[in-house]
C-alpha cells in the first residue's frame, strides 16, 4: 500500500511550489499582454529593450496566474524573504524523506529553466516525472518502483512552439554543452533532438507528438528538434507545475499524473517485446501505483482521463487490455473508478 508523506511535509511542498510561481511572476518588468489565438488567451511580459519591443512569454491565461501577475510589483519587493523561506523548506523536505534530484540532473534541470524552457511550454516526462508526483500527491515512492533511467525526456507541442512567437533566452545545444552533453548524430541532417553525456550515459531527449508519421519535428521557441511519437498528445494535454527538490527548489513542468498512470499502460504495450521489455515492466509498475493512489486521492480526475483514452479507439482499447491483462488489480480499480 502507498505510504503518505506527512501533513507538514506535504504542506511544506505547497509553499514550496506557491513560492517558486510567485518567484516566477516577480520577474515581470513591463506590462501584461493579451494574445487570443486558437481559442486560448496567452499572456506576455511586453517591455522596451534598447530600440525594440519585446514580449516575453509567460503562459496560458488562468485566474490563479493573473491574480498572481496582478502582484508582481509587491512579489519582487519579498524576494529575498522568499529565497529565504525556498532555503528552510527544502531542508524540511529532504528531511522528511522527499528524494532530491542528484547534482547531475538538478544542474541540467536548473540550467533548461533558467533559460526558459519549461516556460514555453516544455514538460518533464519519464521517470523524471513520475518521481515528483511524490510532492503533487504527498505519497512516498519507492525505490523499486522509481527504477531510475539515465534518460531525461523533454516534450512539447509543435503547434503550441509555433503560436507562442518568444524562445529560449539561451541556445539550448550551448547550455547543454557547459554539462558536458554532445549531439548524437541524427538521420536527419541538421536536426539534433538528443544529447549525451558520455561520463555517465544520461542521455536527454526532446520530443513532440506525432499524428501518424513519427518523423523529427521542429520546436523553434526551444531552438530544438524533436523526435515525433504517436500518443503523447494525451500525456502532456494541460501539464501542471511542480517544484523539483535540488537546492532551494526548481520550478518546471511535468504531466498531470492521472494522464501520466493512463499513458503508461499504453507505452508498457508498445514495449513489451524486445529490448524494451525491461522498461515496460517499469512502465507497469509506476502505472500501478499511480492509479492506486488517485482511485483514493482524486477518483474523479482519474476516470476521466481513463474514458478519454478509452474513447480513442480500438487500438488505444487493445493497447490497454493486453497492458491491464498483466494487472488485474489495477484493472479492477480503475473498473471501480469508471463506475
Amino acid at each position: 500500500m502507498p505510504v503518505s508523506h506527512s501533513l507538514t511535509a506535504h504542506s511544506a511542498y505547497i509553499d514550496q511550489l506557491r513560492l517558486l510561481k510567485d518567484d516566477s511572476a516577480a520577474e515581470v518588468i513591463g506590462s501584461i499582454e493579451r494574445k487570443a489565438r486558437n481559442g486560448r488567451v496567452y499572456l506576455y511580459d511586453r517591455y522596451r529593450l534598447g530600440a525594440k519591443v519585446v514580449s516575453r512569454y509567460l503562459g496560458e491565461a488562468t485566474p490563479e496566474l493573473e491574480a498572481r501577475l496582478a502582484r508582481a510589483a509587491t512579489l519582487r519587493e519579498a524576494s529575498r524573504t522568499r529565497g529565504v523561506e525556498r532555503a528552510r523548506l527544502a531542508r524540511l523536505l529532504r528531511s522528511e524523506g522527499y528524494a532530491g534530484l542528484d547534482n547531475l540532473t538538478g544542474s541540467l534541470v536548473t540550467a533548461l529553466a533558467r533559460i526558459g524552457v519549461f516556460r514555453l511550454g516544455g514538460t518533464l516526462v519519464g521517470t523524471i516525472a513520475f518521481r515528483l508526483y511524490e510532492g503533487e500527491l504527498g505519497v512516498r515512492i519507492s525505490s523499486d518502483t522509481l527504477a531510475q533511467t539515465g534518460d531525461i525526456d523533454i516534450a512539447s507541442f509543435e503547434r503550441l512552439s509555433l503560436a507562442l512567437g518568444d524562445r529560449v533566452i539561451e541556445d539550448v545545444s550551448g547550455t547543454l554543452a557547459q554539462l558536458e552533453f554532445e549531439p548524437v548524430p541524427s538521420l536527419d541532417p541538421g536536426r539534433t533532438w538528443r544529447w549525451r553525456q558520455t561520463r555517465r550515459e544520461t542521455l536527454v531527449e526532446f520530443l513532440t507528438p506525432a499524428f501518424g508519421d513519427e518523423g523529427i519535428r521542429d520546436l523553434p521557441p526551444l531552438g530544438v528538434s524533436a523526435q515525433a511519437l504517436n500518443d503523447l498528445d494525451f500525456l502532456i494535454a494541460d501539464p501542471i507545475k511542480a517544484a523539483a527538490l535540488y537546492r532551494s527548489g526548481v520550478l518546471v513542468q511535468i504531466p498531470r499524473p492521472e494522464r501520466f498512470a493512463v499513458h503508461k499502460l499504453i507505452v508498457a504495450d508498445r514495449r513489451r517485446e524486445g529490448p524494451d521489455a525491461l522498461k515496460a515492466r517499469k512502465d507497469r509498475a509506476q502505472a500501478a501505483f499511480l492509479v492506486e493512489v488517485l482511485a483514493e486521492e482524486r477518483p474523479d480526475e482519474l476516470a476521466e482521463a481513463w474514458e478519454d483514452a478509452r474513447g480513442r479507439g480500438p487500438r488505444w482499447r487493445e493497447r490497454l487490455d493486453r497492458t491491464l491483462a498483466r494487472l488485474p488489480e489495477t484493472a479492477a480499480t480503475l473498473a471501480r473508478v469508471a463506475g
